[in-house]
């Protein structure tokens, strides 16, 4: 068998040192892959990546050096596997010990990260508005976005401050949580992707979802949000807590000269999940009933003391509208005594434009055009935050 020739320096280290990470168990289990052959490598890279970073100890600190670093791996001539992985391809990760650091800060264990990717292969996400991919991992706790060769050097012009940004809010931010930034090459074509933690909750359905950003004249983006007089319902206290995370955050933007963010919102509906739940429960027990009707038909499961009902009950899974807040970061409680039982979530997408020179250069054509107070649609970072921040106060009811 033939293995896999590496460029990485990092594979090279041959003892196991002992780092600050707790129960890291090393990953010995097969990498199921997927029919897409950048898929398939994004899980084998994943994979090696972190098995690598095992073998290297945590810095006591990050260096500047940290956040221009990659490593590289070429694989040539891979007959391993090749039903399922394509004979020659590239994996390259941008900045790992700066992403390692920040999945800490995040408290997302190496472990989980790896088998969250790794383990069986990230699906696809419907959402048709999304140019390029957009996975979600199969256990639903990271997003894998492609992103452009722009958006990853803009990436790489925040990431020193972003990060230090993490570190001073303690990650109470509703900034995206980025975990890490790869490129897949297959066939002599690069594919750039950005992992982050998903915003919306790994178990609980979202029913609505809203894309909510600001125009020329602060206006709903969703038009679906306006007509449906559409409000979030939470406490005074949450309220505050959410608008003070933005504040933070909108200054962090316009210090970065980023502008065009939207503020992500779902909405879990607690309950059309109980009767989604009730249905499903009566379905299922009518299935088994059906199944279990021997030759005789008798119903073997009503033999039993405990039957169905008590193997079911042997498990208390949380209900409709209960999470996690340690994995759901981004949930928000409706408040008591709302006109209706809901979970929001919410978070700042699509963070990585900067107002950069042709920006600028739109801007003035169109001041010179129209006059300096023309209301236009190019505008600095620091209208876009204000208007952002009006136009956000204005969804809580």
């Amino acid at each position: 068998m033939s293995s896999p020739t590496s460029s990485n320096p990092l594979s090279t280290l041959a003892p196991k040192r002992k780092t600050k990470k707790k129960h890291f168990v090393q990953q010995k289990v097969e990498v199921l892959r997927a029919s897409d052959p950048v898929l398939s490598v994004l899980m084998w890279g994943v994979n090696h990546s972190i098995n690598d970073l095992h073998q290297v100890p945590v810095p006591v600190m990050l260096l500047p050096d940290d956040f221009k670093a990659s490593t590289k791996i070429k694989v040539n001539h891979h007959l391993f596997n090749k039903e399922n992985l394509p004979g020659q391809f590239k994996f390259k990760e941008y900045c790992p010990q700066v992403f390692r650091n920040l999945r800490e800060r995040f408290g997302i264990e190496d472990q989980d990260y790896q088998v969250s990717l790794a383990r069986s292969p990230p699906l696809k996400d419907e959402d048709g508005s999304c140019v390029g991919l957009l996975l979600t991992s199969y256990d639903r706790t990271l997003v894998v976005k492609e992103i452009s060769s722009e958006e990853v050097e803009e990436m790489h012009n925040i990431l020193s401050e972003y990060h230090q940004y993490i570190v001073t809010c303690h990650g109470n931010t509703l900034l995206p949580q980025f975990l890490a930034m790869y490129r897949v090459t297959v066939e002599s074509e690069d594919t750039n992707l950005l992992v982050m933690r998903n915003m919306f909750s790994h178990r609980l359905h979202v029913h609505r979802k809203y894309d909510l950003k600001v125009k020329e004249v602060p206006t709903y983006k969703d038009a679906d949000f306006k007509n449906n007089m559409q409000k979030v319902y939470v406490s005074d206290e949450e309220k505050k807590k959410v608008m003070d995370k933005l504040s933070g955050d909108i200054e962090f933007l316009v210090r970065m000269k980023i502008m065009d963010y939207s503020l992500l919102l779902g909405i879990h509906d607690v309950d059309r999940a109980e009767r989604e739940e009730e249905g499903e429960l009566e379905d299922r027990e009518s299935s088994y009933e059906q199944e279990e009707e021997d030759e005789d038909g008798l119903a073997l499961g009503s033999t039993s003391p405990e039957g169905i009902s008590g193997y079911m009950n042997s498990f208390k899974p949380m209900g409709p509208g209960e999470f996690d807040p340690y994995v759901d970061v981004y949930a928000i409680q409706s408040a008591v005594g709302a006109p209706q039982r809901e979970v929001y979530f919410m978070g700042l997408i699509d963070v990585l434009t900067q107002y950069d020179t042709k920006k600028k250069a739109a801007h003035a054509a169109k001041a010179v055009k129209h006059g300096a107070g023309a209301e236009i649609s190019t505008v600095h970072p620091e209208q876009y935050a204000k208007r952002f921040r009006e136009f956000i106060t204005k969804i809580f009811a």
